[in-house]
């Protein structure tokens, strides 16, 4: 019998011109280049893997099991997919329940992706293309290489799939509830999700409903305690203006306050811009200049405009506020983005004056570059006790990343030949300086899911992850800092390394100590910290200071610098445990009077607190407070033993003024 091959074929047709819309259906592919007409498959890819969170409306799906360990590389980088603007990601798992494995957004030339990652032989990876940008056709290519066996990575991270983290916009790793515990911020239009970490590593999910928000944080989020109650509250950038969310006074509802005013939101911070010891909010804007909110104390917001950015064509992307000349207040840089020839492009450092004025210093501290950029990651990279930063390229449209070192003198230096950065390829818009590796040197998770380590020495070397940039934070307790992206969270499985981590709580300056400046010495010389809201260019991240001392197994001291002028100073802190520091106190269990040691014991203690050598004191008040500032019980400043038996479990601070005016404190545990 003669068949119909013809007819055949085109049965076949419309089974293998959408079989790859969903990610049941995926088509399977091997080694070469494959087309795609158009996306409009039905299926959105979730969770995201690459850069620039949601926004795709549909998605193109293929499937690859190697049969060998390779190393591949994915690219739309190619001569068929000129001027689109594409986007993938990279899953293991099974549909419904995928993990992210790798997937970029901008890493090819203009607006092409390309990720590089090791597969495992038997393994299959489903690759999801999306239309955030655009649904137009599309050229990739999957090419297989020999894995060449890098140097073992200072540390490695273990993905766990979290499938309740809910919420559109899961951008900010954050203590929401004053336990100084890394909590997950989710958001919707009309709630907020909230993770709380509880002692134990587990996390209790709470969902507060919100009114509608007239803007979603579709490009940044803050958080800072704006009306000093004890609980954070949010900012959202959006595109066409700024909400404030207001926790209440339990923090189990918020209240939104949006402003009228248009402004296409980029990075946005909390800050206390006039020092006065209240937040204060800043947002970069696209295509206007920059705007702030000046708190007048109850927690009210006067909307000002320019003075801190003020090119009409905008460019402000990612704003980064730090202490760079050391004076004491807070400087801000901001990462320019913007094509062509426009001056808008050429990043901006802006000099605190300290009476709410601030000095474009751009041009004379030598950081006025046209270095196309979203984001910057400063930090100390030399421990020589200035902030240094990494200017992280998006395009290399105007040249390479820049390493700039601080010459101390209110100017820097290029110094990225050499640096490691000058050779690495690999482009992004987050840019976040974090010590992974708890060494003692300040790393810089990058492009390309590149953590880049930092030696010391303004140089740095360059590890790939199978995961991209994500809300950071210490979201097991343990010293070393996790990565939270979208639902999965990257536990840093650490090393031999020692840790302090310093947790803040302000009283004449904002209660979060935003702002402030941590230094501790010891074997190594010195480290800095500033404490910050809103770094990189999306996320939101700790506000807890976390150092790491490499092999070293003391801290000489710590120094606190807060924003309001008062400094504190505590001698040998034990390392390896959070240590709670409140502002113009001193710690207790140092003070020693007549030759005799003042202490709280036991700690933990379940029903009676007792201090030795309480008659050596002249106290004038004595108090237990919550870690939000609270006061739990007022105490007879006549007695050294005290019942706490009806305080709840949890970490509290013991607050002693004596009647020579000094205050002195000490953390407890309540069991």
């Amino acid at each position: 019998m003669k068949k119909n091959y013809t007819l055949l074929l085109l049965a076949l047709l419309p089974i293998s011109s959408f079989a790859q819309n969903t990610c049941a259906t995926a088509l399977t592919i091997g080694a070469g280049t494959h087309s795609i007409t158009g996306i409009d498959g039905t299926d959105v890819p979730d969770p995201i893997c690459a850069a620039n969170g949601a926004g795709a409306t549909a998605g193109e799906w293929y499937v690859y099991t190697p049969n060998a360990d390779y190393s591949v590389t994915v690219t739309t980088d190619l001569p068929g997919t000129a001027g689109a603007d594409t986007r993938f990601h990279v899953y293991t798992g099974t549909c419904g329940a995928l993990t992210c494995h790798s997937g970029d957004d901008d890493a090819g030339t203009g607006y092409t992706s390309m990720a590089t990652f090791n597969v495992t032989n038997g393994t299959t990876y489903y690759i999801a293309f999306d239309n955030r940008w655009s649904s137009a056709a599309l050229d990739f290519e999957l090419s297989e290489e020999a894995i060449v066996v890098p140097p073992s990575a200072p540390v490695t991270f273990t993905g766990n799939f979290f499938p309740g983290i809910g919420g559109s916009y899961k951008i900010s790793v954050v203590d929401m509830n004053g336990d100084f515990l890394d909590d997950i911020v989710t958001v919707s239009s009309n709630s907020v999700e909230i993770h709380y970490q509880q002692v134990s590593g587990a996390f209790v999910k709470t969902t507060i409903p919100t009114t509608t928000a007239v803007n979603n944080p579709s490009w940044s989020m803050a958080a800072g305690d704006i009306d000093k109650n004890g609980f954070n509250d949010l900012l959202y950038g959006g595109g066409s203006g700024v909400t404030f969310m207001y926790a209440n006074s339990t923090g189990t509802g918020f209240t939104q306050v949006s402003g009228s005013e248009y402004v296409f939101c980029q990075r946005s911070n909390f800050v206390d811009i006039n020092n006065d010891g209240n937040l204060d909010a800043f947002v970069c804007h696209d295509v206007d200049p920059n705007v702030y909110y000046i708190n007048d104390g109850t927690g009210n917001f006067t909307f000002y405009q320019g003075g801190i950015g003020d090119h009409s064509e905008g460019g402000n992307y990612g704003s980064l506020w730090t202490d760079y000349d050391n004076d004491g207040d807070q400087d801000c840089f901001i990462a320019k983005c913007r094509g062509g020839a426009s001056t808008a492009k050429i990043n901006e450092l802006h000099r605190n004056n300290g009476d709410g004025t601030f000095t474009d210093v751009s041009v004379a501290s030598n950081m006025a570059d046209a270095l196309q950029t979203w984001s910057s990651a400063w930090n100390d990279y030399d421990n020589d006790g200035y902030m240094d930063a990494v200017i992280g390229a998006s395009s290399t449209a105007d040249g390479p990343h820049k390493v700039m070192k601080n010459n101390g003198d209110g100017t820097f230096s290029d110094v990225t030949a050499g640096s490691g950065w000058d050779t690495n390829p690999s482009l992004n818009i987050e840019h976040t300086s974090y010590d992974f590796d708890n060494d003692g040197f300040a790393d810089v998770f990058g492009g390309g899911s590149k953590i880049m380590f930092g030696n010391g020495d303004m140089t740095f070397t360059p590890f790939a992850y199978s995961f991209t940039n994500g809300s950071i934070g210490d979201l097991n307790n343990d010293g070393f800092l996790d990565i939270q992206n979208d639902q999965t969270i990257y536990y840093n499985d650490g090393n031999a390394n020692n840790w302090i981590k310093v947790n803040m709580l302000g009283v004449q300056s904002n209660s979060n100590g935003i702002g402030a400046r941590v230094e501790i010495y010891g074997a190594w010389g010195k480290q800095i910290r500033d404490i910050r809201s809103g770094d990189g260019f999306r996320h939101m991240n700790t506000l807890n200071a976390h150092f790491g001392i490499g092999t070293a197994t003391e801290i000489d001291s710590i120094i606190i610098k807060w924003p309001s002028g008062i400094e504190d100073s505590y001698p040998n802190p034990t390392i390896n445990e959070p240590f709670v520091i409140v502002e113009g106190s001193h710690q207790l269990s140092t003070l020693k009077i007549d030759g005799k040691n003042v202490k709280v014991y036991p700690n933990p203690a379940t029903d009676i607190l007792n201090i030795e050598n309480f008659e050596t004191l002249n106290i004038k008040n004595m108090k237990v407070m919550t870690n939000l500032g609270a006061t739990a019980i007022d105490l007879d400043a006549k007695q050294g033993q005290f019942d706490i038996s009806k305080l709840q479990s949890g970490m509290y601070i013991l607050m002693i003024e004596t009647n020579d005016g000094k205050r002195y404190t000490e953390t407890f545990i309540k069991k």
